[in-house]
């Protein structure tokens, strides 16, 4: 009795010779997606395409994306995908202004933890709630000034 093994093709003997589907490596991930919104009509038989880049020329892939501020303002993007690339976190934030301004705030955030962490005479001073109130009167005040339109800075 041969012993029959599950695979990608389907069920096969041991046996039986299989060439329909090599196994994928285990570092490896097989993705079949739809690679935008637009739904065909019928489905569209297309031949020639041997790479990647042919298979994004055919089809520009491209997905309509909602982002909601932290306001609750919404703002619509076009995200466009030329290449894998372009799917990853590196990829989608180039193309989305929205994304873009969160990676620089977050940067930025950081930039002030790193600091509120590193610096000894900042936590001296916001330990104290005298010296604390007048930093964030200061700040307030810079945050002001910073809004204010050029003509009135000038």
């Amino acid at each position: 009795m041969a012993v029959e093994k599950y695979s990608i093709g389907g069920v096969v003997s041991e046996t039986e010779a299989f060439e329909a589907f090599a196994d994928i490596p285990q570092n490896r991930v097989l993705m079949a997606e739809k690679l935008t919104v637009k739904t065909p009509v019928r489905p569209e038989i297309v031949e020639g395409l041997t790479n990647i880049e042919m298979v994004f020329d055919k089809f520009k892939p491209e997905v309509d994306a909602e982002f909601e501020d932290e306001e609750g303002i919404s703002k619509k993007e076009v995200l466009r995908f030329k290449s894998l690339g372009d799917f990853g976190i590196k990829g989608i934030t180039a193309q989305s202004n929205f994304i873009s301004d969160l990676a620089m705030k977050k940067d930025q955030y950081q930039k002030i933890i790193k600091q509120l962490k590193n610096n000894k005479n900042l936590q001296k001073a916001l330990k104290n709630k005298d010296t604390k109130d007048a930093f964030i009167n200061a700040l307030h005040a810079l945050i002001k000034e910073l809004e204010q339109p050029k003509e009135q800075t000038a």
